[in-house]
């Protein structure tokens, strides 16, 4: 398979439900969509949720060649202007958390605001033997691939050395690259999190419109654990009426 045509963005399979402002959720990586069905299950009733799955990913095949977060971010802008053609409520989980960064950083147009949920801007940002942990597949994340994908069981083997590739060097945002992002970001983790909460920190106040929500007693899972409440915090921070706040330091406006 040449060059030119794994350049080409992939058409990534979706799921959509619910009614309202679009709201599209990317998923973690070695997975697909079905890691966010415990949110995706508390936000149909406010938005329209679509959940595409990247190249490589739960139904979307592989077309060959390397991952990249940035590969990634071009399938998902394609995605964007061919099924939503408006700027969406974004959030990416995990891996996808990077994915959906790079999408905003390319096209703040498309992007109403942004939810980081459990992600990097750094490749250092992730706790030490994090990336080594990963190289360890449980079964039954072979099994749910092996469910859905068109390329078949073995090949999940070959997407494990993918993002073993990618995650080594990818990503490197630099803090003037967050600067720069003129769009509302909540960042979100677990306080037990596979993140290191100062690199969350450092990343939040690096952005110009940053909000940070660190969720009590949750992990890496953090979506899939508490999503209720992520839900309102997420539904908290889409607010357009939310209140001035009592003693304000980052967000005071007489300064």
């Amino acid at each position: 398979m040449g060059t030119e045509e794994t350049d080409r963005p992939a058409q990534l399979w979706f799921g959509a439900r619910g009614d309202g402002p679009p709201f599209v959720l990317l998923h973690p990586g070695g997975t697909d969509s079905r890691a966010l069905e415990p949110l995706a299950g508390e936000l149909t009733g406010s938005y329209r949720v679509l959940t595409p799955e990247q190249r490589a990913h739960g139904h979307t095949p592989d077309p060959g060649g390397p991952l990249s977060y940035a590969t990634m971010a071009g399938d998902t802008i394609a995605f964007l202007e061919r099924e939503v053609g408006a700027p969406v409520h974004l959030l990416g989980y995990s891996d996808g958390a990077v994915v959906a960064l790079a999408v905003a950083l390319r096209r703040p147009d498309l992007v109403r605001d942004l939810v980081v949920a459990a992600g990097v801007h750094h490749h250092s940002g992730w706790a030490p033997g994090v990336l080594e942990d990963r190289a360890q597949v449980p079964e039954f994340m072979v099994d749910a691939y092996a469910e859905v994908s068109p390329d078949g069981r073995e090949h999940y083997g070959q997407v494990v050395e993918k993002l073993q590739r990618m995650h080594a060097a990818e990503p490197a945002f630099t803090d003037a690259d967050l600067a720069g992002l003129d769009v509302p970001v909540l960042v979100l983790l677990g306080d037990d999190d596979e993140v290191r909460l100062e690199h969350a920190v450092a990343m939040y106040r690096a952005l110009p419109q940053a909000e940070l929500a660190v969720v009590p007693h949750a992990s890496h899972g953090v979506l899939v654990e508490k999503p209720g409440l992520c839900a309102r915090l997420i539904t908290d921070f889409h607010a357009t009426d939310k209140p001035e706040t009592f003693a304000p330091i980052r967000r005071r406006t007489d300064a």
